[in-house]
């Protein structure tokens, strides 16, 4: 994954958010949150890769993003994901952020593996 890619992670899950049904405010978030982990993965996992599926049935489906990357892993994870904490210029506001703007997040890293975020946001 490039830097161009995160727009279009971003176009992506805007249309499957929409493909759901998702209300304006649910896509807004949802793309919000794949577009800073995405960043994330450019900058700091040299890369990646990000995948998304629509999971359940009828009104009850939702979105999964799934972010990999192949970077250094995350050295303290309580602490990258406190507000405020950034090992760049930001506003340290990135993964906590996004984990405040989705229904579900789930975050794996290690040095030997890298990181994969996991987001879910549902229709409704």
């Amino acid at each position: 994954m490039r830097q161009s890619d995160v727009a279009f992670a971003r176009q992506v899950a805007m249309k499957a958010m929409t493909a759901i049904g998702a209300s304006a405010i649910k896509k807004t978030k949802f793309v919000t949150a794949v577009s800073e982990i995405a960043r994330n993965a450019v900058i700091y996992g040299h890369g990646g890769a990000i995948t998304f599926r629509v999971v359940g049935i009828g009104l009850h489906r939702s979105v999964v993003g799934e972010c990999t990357d192949r970077g250094p892993g995350i050295a303290d994870m309580q602490l990258a994901l406190k507000d405020g904490y950034t090992t760049g210029s930001g506003l340290g506001l990135g993964l906590s952020g996004a984990r405040r703007l989705v229904d579900r997040f789930d975050i794996i890293s290690s040095a030997e593996s890298g990181t994969t975020v996991t987001l879910e946001s549902a229709a409704r």
